[in-house]
């Protein structure tokens, strides 16, 4: 589907007063202004944060009660248990509330769902399992705030509940010691995208604020210092958070800015002995510094792969272990599991496309909801979001029982639009078994008799959801430059604007009439695409991922073309080249659209 180029509008006399005040060159001022930054205030606090901006765990709703509930639990010897989640995001959680409880002396342990035996969030028969092994205290990460029959029976079996979550919580709160979310009123604004692992990392620094307050003159229970052992397993902790926050693709704007900013940093200098070997086992360790994309495509998807497989446990282990021959046996473990999501992912991408268009319609329904037996419950995810990009569309996978016993669980992705997935999900509740999620991104429960009623209604709220959105899918264009323009200094002021992810992507520039030098493919399968292309005296080396596709349209394209690309600094053997990731690509002299 060709998408349509949408030109930011960009106000001169405000791009003219950043380069003058501030001394940013013309296409970081562009960009600056593109992201409606030109408050001279708001640009300083966006591109000049310190650690000292991440705010106190007071200010984020429940996290001081839940650290005091926790604190007198260690003093008192109770058996702590804690009850995570098997994505990144849960993972890092886990780790985090775990070995901050291990450096103020108590001796916790774990529990994480099964993803392709327990499913999701607080299960209460679980609960009475941890209860029978004797726990008495269950605090949760990254689950638990729509559990109310789990709160119950936690309630009735007699533990204490301490629930710490950042999803889409209703109007009625489950039984809990104490609750931990930034949807709760009095939450600080800057806190409220806050990941799972971001909600965990206030509580335990919350915890050990209120450990060491035995030190400090009027014993407040936060914003006092804390021991230098603390201290360090908070350095640590930021750097964890920081994987889980970008993992979980929540908007990196506010806090989450600030944490991964230092957390990439953090995970360079201490990351505990597992990731430091995982990073060794995947070349991160070779670095000058990490970046977000280095989470996002090679630490996140490698514990996403061991979460996926069924195998979450040993990627909390491979963070919290001091065993040297455990950390390196676990990180080979996990890159492995890896290579292996990798290759089911693959299999059911080929197989989910060939079904959509041999017996859908993509080019005019309204969303995608394919459902199979053989699917692998653990990689659905990743294939609905594939498909959900490149058709530009709602899309659920759904992995069915084989057997018919058991309700199938699906997968699903907004592909990146206004789309909310949770409220259609709401919406069509009357056929699922269950759902939970986001709005880019949720998961649900249903019979396979009731997948082609719910394929049905759901198909019509989005159709009316989107009945005046444009078929063609927008590219926000933020800025056009020439080539000549892209220097290892622009892109260094541009650098400036990171970290990228969810709710400040990495800038996407367009250059008009280049010429097309060389178009090849390349990589594993031949899937993705490497050109050359040249404007005056200056060409540049751009990488299309996936899109091995476009190369009959470009080798028979006469004329010059308009590219859009992000553009990146490749790192090699010391040396430093500018090249551009290739996301679209059209005939020079197409008409774009304004925002």
């Amino acid at each position: 589907m060709e998408r349509l180029w949408q030109f930011v509008a960009h106000d001169r006399s405000a791009i003219a007063a950043l380069e003058s005040v501030h001394g940013l060159s013309p296409i970081l001022a562009q960009l600056m202004v593109a992201r409606g930054i030109t408050d001279h205030e708001e640009v300083k606090q966006f591109l000049e944060f310190r650690l000292s901006d991440l705010r106190d765990p007071e200010d984020l709703p429940g996290a001081v009660q839940a650290a005091e509930v926790l604190w007198s639990a260690v003093q008192t010897g109770k058996r702590i248990w804690i009850y995570g989640d098997y994505d990144a995001d849960g993972m890092t959680a886990t780790a985090v509330l775990y070995r901050c409880l291990q450096t103020l002396g108590a001796s916790p342990r774990y529990y994480v769902p099964n993803r392709l035996e327990d499913g999701y969030g607080l299960n209460g028969d679980t609960l009475a399992e941890l209860h029978r092994k004797g726990a008495e205290v269950v605090v949760t990460v990254d689950c638990g705030i729509s559990s109310h029959q789990a709160a119950q029976r936690a309630s009735d079996l007699g533990l204490q509940l301490i629930i710490t979550d950042h999803h889409t919580m209703s109007a009625d709160l489950p039984t809990a010691a104490a609750i931990v979310h930034p949807g709760l009123p009095g939450c600080h604004p800057l806190l409220k995208n806050l990941s799972g692992a971001g909600v965990a990392l206030k509580v335990a620094w919350a915890l050990c604020q209120v450990a060491s307050r035995v030190d400090q003159p009027n014993g407040s229970a936060s914003g006092g210092k804390v021991t230098p052992a603390m201290r360090q397993f908070l350095m640590m902790a930021i750097g964890w958070a920081a994987i889980g926050t970008v993992a979980d693709v929540v908007p990196l704007v506010g806090e989450n800015r600030v944490l991964v900013h230092y957390g990439v940093a953090c995970l360079k200098n201490d990351c505990g002995m597992g990731l430091q070997q995982l990073m060794r086992v995947t070349k991160l360790d070779e670095k000058a510094r990490l970046r977000a994309d280095d989470i996002g495509f090679t630490l996140a998807p490698r514990l996403n792969a061991a979460g996926r497989l069924g195998q979450a446990a040993l990627a909390i282990e491979l963070m919290v272990t001091n065993d040297p021959a455990r950390a390196l046996a676990l990180a080979e473990y996990v890159h492995q599991l890896n290579v292996s999501r990798d290759s089911l992912d693959r299999k059911i991408y080929i197989a989910a496309k060939k079904e959509l268009q041999e017996k859908h319609d993509p080019e005019n329904d309204p969303a995608i909801v394919l459902a199979d037996p053989s699917w692998h419950v653990g990689v659905i995810g990743i294939v609905a979001g594939r498909l959900a990009e490149k058709y530009g569309l709602p899309t659920i996978l759904i992995s069915l029982d084989p057997t018919g016993v058991k309700a199938g669980t699906g997968s699903c992705r907004n592909g990146g639009g206004d789309f909310d997935l949770y409220e259609a999900l709401a919406n069509c509740r009357e056929y699922l078994e269950g759902f939970g999620g986001h709005r880019a991104a949720a998961g649900l429960q249903i019979r396979s008799e009731n997948v082609a009623a719910f394929r049905e209604v759901f198909f019509e709220f989005v159709q009316r959801q989107t009945a005046n959105s444009c078929k063609q899918r927008p590219l926000q264009i933020d800025a056009e430059a020439s080539l000549h323009q892209l220097t290892i200094e622009t892109l260094h002021q541009i650098e400036k604007m990171a970290p990228f992810g969810q709710g400040n992507p990495v800038p996407v520039l367009c250059t008009c009439e280049v010429d097309l030098v060389e178009a090849k493919t390349m990589g594993s399968g031949e899937r993705h695409l490497s050109v050359q292309v040249k404007q005056d005296n200056f060409t540049f080396r751009a990488v299309a991922f996936g899109k091995s596709d476009w190369l009959p349209a470009l080798h028979e394209n006469p004329g010059r073309l308009d590219i859009a690309y992000r553009p990146v600094i490749n790192e090699f053997r010391g040396y430093k080249r500018v090249e551009l990731q290739l996301i679209d690509w059209r005939p020079s002299s197409v008409s774009a659209g304004v925002m």
